[in-house]
């Protein structure tokens, strides 16, 4: 194990205490912690936590896309209107989606400091559970207000979650399999879409049992409070993050119990650990604006404002664009729901290439995607190019997601992870909130080609920002890609 002189440190770090066991001639650091993770070969072990924590992803995106495909429901019912009376008037669908992302630009850019400060493990379980609690009381309003009051609450919880789960995994998976780790937490994730999409095509248009059908759609996805304290059970704390507090002998705890379990599950002595890195001590707001996190902040920024648009512009809106372009609402929930069945293919891609390309390079190849097929889809009539277009569409907008999940949770150091993910995602909810104002308007007056336009230049400023001014990180550890 090398020292810290070999790390090119003349002392240990502040704060180190001795390593036990197999580390015993090493000082235990946040830079020991984490070169003792990188070096971890990818086995069930590590998967597992990938795995359940997507789990927690899963009911998250539950939450986060039934929009689009319960705003139908919320017309049928009157509680809302589909188009919106006045630029910012409250009683539009438009009004609903702008309540979930003004929630969640509050959950992202005002709480994301809660992971960094409280840890990953018990954010994590909370902001489900919050988020959960807000989703029932809302699925049995009879307002507009009530409606949105209770959506906005529940977009806060799912905000603090958005960060916390990508921070978590990114500190918790070997750099070789990073990528391939979030497009197993997108795949799983984005399951929800198609299980939303086809639980909205049976119950939206009828009233079992005399309940609303969206009332049902929403209630079945705060079953997700069941799992969650079974899914926090079987997860540990970051150990990157309990070194980074100074926590260094529970941080040593946990990598022993996990290279306990690699080891056996590996079959052989595990890898040396490379030299270790230096890890910055406990960071505050003022570190994103230094270099090199400041160019990074602001690529991050313009990047998220922009990509909202591209996703949730196609995402939310998906079947009431196919009514204006004369679909019923059965038959558009129909398409809805076998264009959503590709949602997880996108990621299940990423397993196969999130770690062979970079990053930055797939998602402009894919905003140009987006940009192609959205444009084409405007102009489409039939079903089956209406259908196929759409998918091209979700596959482009799932890999762009995964990707960029990854790559915002590599540019910042431990110390800031969740705070600084947490600044420049809350970004895309404060841009969705307009946004969804803007498509309505949009589509009022110029239809959906109108629509698409507007997402395609959009793309091209994604393109622009990610192409010119991103970093390249594919295959190197966190602590380099921060010094």
């Amino acid at each position: 194990m090398a020292t810290p002189e070999q790390a090119g440190s003349s002392t240990p770090a502040a704060g180190a205490i001795s390593a036990p066991g197999p580390y015993a001639a090493a000082p235990l650091d946040a830079g020991t912690i984490s070169a003792r993770l990188d070096r971890l070969p990818a086995t069930r072990s590590i998967w597992k936590l990938v795995v359940l924590l997507s789990l927690g992803f899963f009911f998250e995106l539950y939450d986060l896309l039934y929009t689009g495909y319960v705003a139908p429901g919320l017309v049928k019912s009157g509680l809302l209107t589909a188009t919106t009376h006045g630029l910012f008037g409250s009683t539009g669908v438009a009004s609903f989606i702008a309540a979930l992302f003004a929630g969640l630009f509050i959950g992202t850019i005002a709480c994301g400091f809660l992971a960094d400060r409280f840890g990953r493990r018990a954010v994590f379980t909370y902001s489900l559970l919050w988020y959960t609690a807000a989703n029932v009381v809302m699925a049995f309003q009879e307002s507009a207000t009530g409606l949105n009051f209770w959506r906005f609450l529940a977009g806060v919880g799912i905000g603090v979650e958005l960060v916390t789960i990508g921070t978590y995994i990114s500190e918790l998976v070997p750099k070789q399999i990073r990528g391939r780790a979030f497009a197993c937490e997108q795949a799983v994730g984005f399951t929800a879409v198609p299980v939303v999409a086809f639980l909205s095509y049976l119950l939206v248009p009828r009233a079992p049992f005399g309940l609303d059908g969206w009332r049902w759609v929403v209630l079945i996805g705060a079953h997700g409070a069941l799992f969650v304290w079974w899914i926090r059970r079987a997860l540990p704390e970051s150990p990157r993050w309990l070194a980074q507090q100074g926590r260094l002998a529970e941080a040593d705890r946990v990598m022993s119990e996990l290279e306990a379990k690699v080891r056996s599950e590996y079959g052989r002595d595990l890898p040396p650990p490379a030299p270790p890195m230096p890890v910055a001590p406990r960071g505050s707001f003022r570190d994103m604006w230094v270099p090199p996190y400041r160019s990074r902040t602001l690529m991050m920024t313009i990047f998220n404002v922009f990509q909202t648009v591209g996703f949730y512009g196609f995402a939310n809106w998906v079947p009431t664009l196919l009514i204006k372009q004369g679909i019923t609402i059965t038959t558009s929930l129909m398409y809805s729901s076998v264009i959503a069945l590709a949602a997880p293919l996108g990621p299940i891609i990423g397993l196969f290439i999130g770690d062979r390309f970079e990053r930055k390079t797939v998602i402009v190849v894919m905003a140009a995607a987006n940009i192609v097929c959205g444009l084409w889809f405007s102009q489409a009539a039939g079903a089956v190019l209406l259908v196929s277009l759409g998918v091209c569409l979700t596959l482009a907008s799932n890999i762009i997601s995964y990707s960029f999940h990854a790559y915002q949770s590599e540019l910042f150091p431990t110390s800031i992870r969740a705070r600084a993910v947490g600044f420049v995602y809350s970004w895309s909810r404060f841009s969705a909130i307009f946004t969804a104002f803007l498509i309505a308007s949009v589509l009022k007056e110029f239809g959906t080609l109108g629509v698409f336009v507007f997402i395609a230049g959009a793309m091209l400023v994604v393109m622009l920002a990610i192409g010119l001014m991103g970093p390249r990180t594919k295959g190197l550890e966190l602590e380099k890609i921060s010094n």
